[in-house]
């Protein structure tokens, strides 16, 4: 089995959650959603736990951040073109997301992201890996 990462974050309003990731193109595993979470499918190896509040408090002793005012993570994905991330973007926007910060564009590397309607920050990136530098 290959290994898979499970992202967990806590959320206000799980229909609204789900109605957002939708939009944007992306599915939910049903067999790990119910009242309580979704399991938002990234690809096949790559999923965020999508918990009410009261449920992710259950598994932690510390409070919960509030990612409308603090950042807690970045989560960072790779897509397959530049036209992708701003694709991406532009559907996140159109369903509610805020855009924090400018485009970046390293030649080699482009990115931009979102801050969901959770105040998560998403940043979604495509690489050239033939133009990276040989240096950083």
């Amino acid at each position: 089995m290959a290994t898979q990462i499970f992202v967990n974050l806590p959320v206000k309003d799980l229909n609204k959650s789900i109605e957002f990731f939708t939009s944007l193109g992306y599915s939910f595993n049903p067999q790990f959603t119910n009242e309580q979470g979704a399991s938002l499918v990234i690809s096949d190896t790559i999923f965020f736990m999508l918990l009410t509040e009261p449920f992710f408090q259950s598994f932690i002793k510390k409070g919960i951040a509030d990612a409308t005012q603090v950042a807690e993570t970045i989560n960072c994905i790779s897509l397959d073109s530049r036209e992708a991330v701003d694709e991406m973007v532009r559907k996140a926007v159109a369903a509610g997301a805020t855009v924090p910060n400018e485009k970046q564009d390293y030649g080699w590397m482009y990115g931009h992201g979102f801050q969901d309607l959770d105040g998560h920050l998403w940043e979604f990136a495509y690489m050239d890996m033939s133009a990276v530098p040989q240096q950083m």
